[in-house]
């Protein structure tokens, strides 16, 4: 998910201020960095479990990389048109007006980044949990863990440099070579028995669109990877190359991992499994194996959550400084040079989603049903401020249009519809209690127009 400074909006920032510094390649390795993270060694168990077949299984995900492809030229136009730091915030502003715009900076805080936060804790827990098993909560306790230490390295203003996140994201990449290789060469072919074939339907417990609302998430970043449009060499033609040769590469990337643990585990393996990279290790190499991959998932998680916390943090500290009723958010403390009431409260907010584990089977998927109605709604809204922009502003130069207008962005639309529909209907708690969050940020705006009201 993308990272967005509401204060941004003060500034209408032009073409002029945008260097035109990155190539084709710099941007393809950009996209791809940010999209594949720590989700694909746990989201295919969860699009597994609502599949009804492995065709089906496969499908979602080739439907993913179109979905993202779609959804990336439409963010293209957007932001090579209305260039700004401010991201989906400044384009729900410009065409929805100030209160759509403030429930979304609402939902950054209590549903979007915290959940994104409780949602990489819960990959590093889980796979933590195989290498020190501890009891049945040891996946919610090392996601708690997590996030406590993280957050307190960033309020000392520790960071990890350049050469960590690199070594990292090296690691990341390492980890799904690893299991491919792995997969192909050292296991033998699953072959699944009658009763495990005859117990498919009963273990599917969702639906497609509940499969596509996960496989979506692990796509996540190429609406940040569309940021940087306006800074390619050569304009439009590179950034329509680098998306299409970008999200084709992670496509065939996870599809080939998702059909190496389908070859191995089996479709019905993988959706009994919070783990599927550990238990295809463990066919291959035993429990040696299985632990390897484990702790390089879990570094590839403390990765994504760390930056994650950081960015999020920013965000929330603009929050307060542009809004009065969240003033205490806005406070940068001079010495450290962090803004720590915002680290607090955003790592307090994450604790409280990770902990919706204990009231529920799976915490992973809670915490991702929360944040899914919340996500697609606003999704929803920058696909129809395009067409609301194009009304509005139909002189405003836009170096990249989206091809074949307006059919794209109507299927990017009836898809975000689609997803925000499934995610509310196929989905249990989690998603109540997000729409919920939500809608106290009209109580909210109430009183920050009233307080605004008095100031003024």
């Amino acid at each position: 998910m993308e990272n967005i400074t509401p204060s941004a909006v003060q500034k209408e920032s032009g073409q002029s201020n945008i260097k035109n510094s990155l190539s084709l390649n710099d941007a393809i390795v950009l996209i791809v960095g940010l999209v594949i993270g720590a989700g694909i060694f746990r989201t295919p168990s969860v699009v597994a479990a609502n599949s009804d077949s492995p065709q089906l299984f496969l499908l979602a995900w080739v439907g993913g990389g179109i979905v993202s492809l779609i959804g990336a030229l439409c963010y293209a136009e957007l932001t090579t048109a209305f260039p700004n730091a401010g991201g989906d915030y400044y384009f729900i502003r410009k065409a929805f007006g100030k209160k759509v715009s403030f429930l979304f900076a609402w939902s950054r805080l209590s549903v979007i980044q915290t959940g994104s936060i409780a949602i990489l804790a819960y990959v590093f827990g889980d796979y933590l949990a195989v290498i020190f098993n501890i009891g049945t909560l040891s996946s919610i306790l090392y996601a708690g863990l997590i996030v406590i230490i993280l957050t307190a390295i960033n309020l000392a203003n520790i960071r990890f440099g350049t050469l960590t996140q690199k070594l990292f994201t090296t690691v990341e990449v390492g980890g799904i070579l690893l299991v491919v290789i792995a997969g192909l060469f050292f296991t033998p072919e699953n072959t699944p028995t009658i009763a495990e074939t005859s117990s498919s339907s009963s273990l599917s417990s969702g639906s497609f669109g509940l499969a596509m609302v996960f496989v979506l998430l692990t796509f996540g970043g190429w609406n940040e990877a569309a940021y940087i449009s306006a800074e390619t060499q050569s304009g439009t033609r590179t950034m329509a190359k680098a998306l299409f040769i970008s999200i084709l590469i992670i496509t065939v990337v996870y599809l080939l991992i998702n059909l190496t643990f389908m070859h191995v585990l089996g479709l019905d393996n993988m959706g009994s499994s919070d783990a599927v990279a550990s238990d295809l290790m463990f066919k291959a190499f035993g429990d040696t194996g299985s632990k390897l991959i484990g702790v390089l998932v879990a570094i590839s998680a403390v990765t994504s959550i760390n930056a994650t916390i950081f960015t999020g943090a920013r965000s929330t500290y603009a929050l307060g400084r542009d809004y009065s009723i969240f003033e205490p958010l806005g406070r940068w403390n001079s010495r450290t040079s962090v803004p720590s009431t915002a680290f607090i409260v955003q790592g307090l907010v994450a604790l409280l989603l990770i902990s919706l584990g204990l009231l529920t089977r799976d915490g992973f998927e809670t915490v991702i049903e929360y944040t899914a109605p919340v996500f697609w709604f606003f999704f929803l809204l920058v696909g129809i401020s395009i067409f609301i922009l194009r009304k509005k502003e139909p002189n405003t130069k836009r170096p990249f249009t989206i091809p074949l207008y307006p059919i794209t962005p109507i299927i990017f639309c009836l898809t975000c519809a689609y997803l925000l529909y499934s995610s509310v209907m196929h989905t249990g708690i989690g998603a109540l209690v997000g729409i919920g969050v939500l809608l106290t940020g009209f109580i909210l705006l109430y009183f920050q127009n009233k307080k605004q009201k008095q100031t003024t």
